[in-house]
């Protein structure tokens, strides 16, 4: 495609760069920040100035563990603004701050019918591409959104609405699919393992729908923070009997509903311990298929429980979470304690790993570069 042609059939008069900077996954958990082509587009596509895209640890485990194939340019948290538009795109000028989500279902499968979006095969197609095999693409300048997903997977951003706020809009539906599912009511206790940005997450949508709200983190400021989000309680659980404070706060029952929202070992032999019988435990944070998840098959059948998982987003839950991001009915500017440029985005990667005391989401802001 010849660009300048197209863009000023799109009456596009600003700059795009032939060339663009973009982190791209080589294998063997490397990432290194290069100069590749920027995408072009065809019909039906648009591209986007990506402006913020978090770091997701669905992501980091694809490098870590090398799952995918290399190379791949990951991100999939994207928040932008329209360059350019393909023949045929009427939903979206150039100008357009969006989100983009890269996964979109088909709708009308076996998978779909039963509202298992996440199974069904188009879904599992990647939709947005900075270059090579598809993988979200947002941890680069530009990235190119396919047809399909122009179509059903991209959100409009309010003005005023902060791209770095705006970005945290696909995290917040994968934690609201999985609380539709998990369907916590208001007279029940909720146990959270975990108060990284996921947790802290899942403590807030718990939270407004009235359930009392209970959790643990090893870092304090998370603790302190997940408090304002909403728990009655956080505790480290290295320094106190989880079983005996969840018992003595639902006088001796357990825990009616435990998401499991980190991915140390332990936590299943923790959720298991702190449940009631028949009970029901969330699975959230075990994506690779490098873990394991080891319970005694007593505790199931016999104390009636039910184990399950939820992966992904839902595209019935797209407008609400947009929404909820973009209202600021959930405080989600709290989570954000870093914002870093593309050339540093390894030294992200690794923050995100190995938190400190003081980090939670990180962002990547591929337009930003430090000398």
């Amino acid at each position: 495609m010849h660009w300048g042609t197209f863009l000023q059939t799109a009456g596009f008069d600003g700059f795009i760069p032939a060339a663009m900077r973009a982190a791209v996954y080589r294998g063997s958990g490397t990432v290194s920040v290069e100069e590749i082509p920027t995408p072009a587009i065809g019909r039906g596509e648009i591209l986007v100035r990506v402006e913020s895209c978090g770091i997701c640890h669905t992501d980091l485990k694809k490098i870590e563990y090398n799952l995918l194939p290399p190379p791949r340019i990951y991100g999939h948290e994207t928040a932008g603004a329209v360059v350019a538009v393909g023949e045929g795109v009427r939903a979206f000028s150039i100008g357009d701050r969006v989100v983009v989500f890269h996964h979109v279902p088909c709708g009308t499968c076996f998978y779909c019918r039963k509202k298992l979006y996440a199974q069904c095969d188009q879904y599992k197609r990647v939709g947005v591409t900075a270059g090579f095999e598809p993988a979200g693409g947002g941890f680069s300048q530009y990235v190119r959104v396919m047809d399909w997903i122009v179509e059903r997977g991209v959100e409009k951003i309010p003005d005023g609405v902060p791209f770095d706020i705006a970005c945290l809009v696909e995290p917040v539906n994968t934690c609201l699919k999985a609380v539709v599912q998990a369907d916590p009511q208001r007279d029940e206790t909720v146990l959270i393992l975990g108060q990284g940005p996921i947790g802290l997450l899942f403590t807030m949508l718990v939270h407004r729908l009235g359930s009392t709200v209970v959790a643990t983190d090893t870092i304090s400021a998370r603790r302190e923070l997940s408090v304002r989000a909403g728990a009655a309680e956080c505790w480290d659980p290295r320094a106190v009997s989880l079983r005996d404070k969840i018992f003595n706060i639902t006088k001796k029952r357990g825990a009616d509903l435990v998401i499991v929202a980190a991915s140390a070992p332990e936590l299943a032999r923790d959720a298991i311990a702190c449940s009631r019988p028949g009970s029901r435990i969330l699975f959230f944070a075990q994506t690779s298929d490098k873990e394991r998840i080891e319970v005694s098959g007593a505790d199931i059948c016999v104390g009636e429980r039910v184990l399950f998982g939820s992966y992904s987003a839902s595209v019935d839950l797209q407008r609400q979470s947009a929404e909820l991001v973009f209202s600021g009915e959930l405080p989600v500017e709290n989570l954000i304690s870093h914002r870093i440029p593309l050339n540093q985005i390894s030294a992200g990667f690794q923050l995100a790993l190995h938190p400190d005391a003081k980090s939670l989401k990180i962002i990547v802001q591929p337009q930003r570069w430090s000398e």
